[in-house]
């Protein structure tokens, strides 16, 4: 798998948030139920994004989660960046010196791979996402 378990769970999170109303919120058991995470792992991720101000928590009745920007806003690196993920995640073969000049097996293909990722993540947003039918039989 290209993106680690804590990832897809945060992108899952900020996508649910993402179709939501401006200035609507979401509690954490809501939320884990739209996005199938179990809610101690959900809680995690979403403290790394309250950390990343990406998202804004509220504690209490009447609180929840909020995007703390507009979806077109953020990118789908923000959140990699903000769960740890690192795409330039070296050598596939895990060779300290792996570079053009004395590269593994792997490495053109793997290089590839690497920058399709980040030009993935950095070029695409959350703008524009619609609730799946799933998460909206949910609500």
């Amino acid at each position: 798998m290209l993106l680690n378990l804590t990832v897809i769970y945060g992108l899952r999170a900020i996508a649910a948030l993402a179709c939501l109303q401006p200035g609507e919120s979401i509690n954490n058991e809501q939320l884990a139920e739209r996005t199938t995470v179990p809610r101690q792992y959900l809680s995690k991720v979403m403290r790394k994004l309250v950390v990343a101000r990406l998202v804004r928590g509220q504690r209490g009745r009447g609180g929840g989660f909020m995007l703390m920007r507009a979806p077109d806003q953020i990118r789908l690196a923000d959140v990699l960046q903000a769960l740890d993920l690192e795409i330039d995640g070296g050598c596939a073969f895990g060779f300290a010196a792996c570079d053009p000049v004395k590269p593994c097996a792997l490495h053109p293909l793997w290089t590839r791979l690497q920058d399709s990722l980040a030009t993935w993540a950095s070029d695409n947003t959350f703008a524009g996402l619609q609730p799946s039918p799933r998460q909206v039989a949910r609500r």
